[in-house]
């Protein structure tokens, strides 16, 4: 029995980073972040009811430079997770993994979709911002 240079097993060097596998972790990462992002609102919740000194450090806060780059996170993470969550929906009913697709795809179509999933959440994000930012200067009623 002769002995080859290939890994016994596979590794993390072996395989080509997709945006698939991109997703798999960001979904975890968001839902991470947004466990946090819940902590967060407790504590706006705790402060609301706790007068208006508390309330005061908690909206300098979120107007600070790193409130404002979290909330942004956070709303992204938010739609990412939904967006991705949706997704996963129509993959477990077996959607774009029928024998026809499979068989005449080089690329499957999850491929495609991830990064169409990815581009969503920013321009969802985009849209809420601009939404609240027009709200906030008075643009819109």
């Amino acid at each position: 029995m002769s002995q080859t240079a290939r890994p016994l097993s596979p590794h993390l060097g072996i395989y080509r980073w997709r945006v698939n596998m991109w997703q798999s972790v960001l979904h975890r990462l968001t839902g991470l972040f947004l466990c946090l992002g819940a902590l967060w609102l407790a504590w706006g919740l705790f402060a609301a009811a706790s007068g208006a000194d508390a309330w005061n450090a908690f909206a300098d806060f979120c107007a600070s430079g790193i409130g404002n780059g979290l909330l942004i996170l956070w709303t992204w993470a938010l739609l990412f997770h939904l967006c991705n969550g949706i997704q996963h929906l129509f993959r477990d009913g077996g959607m774009g993994f029928d024998a026809a697709q499979r068989e005449h795809s080089q690329t499957p179509s999850y491929f495609a979709t991830g990064w169409i999933i990815l581009a969503t959440s920013f321009v969802l994000t985009a849209l809420v911002w601009a939404c609240l930012l027009l709200r906030v200067k008075g643009g819109a009623a």
